[in-house]
């Protein structure tokens, strides 16, 4: 088991975080609370799974959203003003939902 006693980042506590490409931003900055947001609700997701994972379909459909939140979340720490993710297509992605939920439920 890894024990972490101490970590130093070196940067001091500035009210500040640093985004991918080193720029510092405010601690309540909207982009840090909403990729720590989206981090949270990724986590709620890894717990989903866990206990669904009888249902292949509906995990793979879970790993799907899970892997687009993680991409969203990439592009919130790079500092360009307008993040390039841009959502899939949403009505393949309900599809295969209501299809594995409709098969769990039979």
């Amino acid at each position: 088991m890894v024990v972490l006693n101490r970590i130093y980042t070196r940067t001091g506590d500035d009210g500040t975080t640093a985004l991918g490409n080193g720029e510092r931003r405010k601690k309540y900055d909207l982009r840090i609370a909403a990729y720590g947001s989206l981090d949270e609700l990724n986590a709620v997701i890894g717990l989903v799974r866990l206990h669904s994972a009888a249902v292949p379909e509906f995990d793979l459909v879970l790993a799907h959203i899970q892997n687009d939140l993680f991409d969203v979340e990439a592009d919130l720490c790079l500092a360009e003003k307008r993040p390039r993710w841009r959502p899939p297509h949403g009505d393949r992605r309900s599809g295969r939902m209501d299809g594995a939920r409709d098969r769990q439920a039979q």
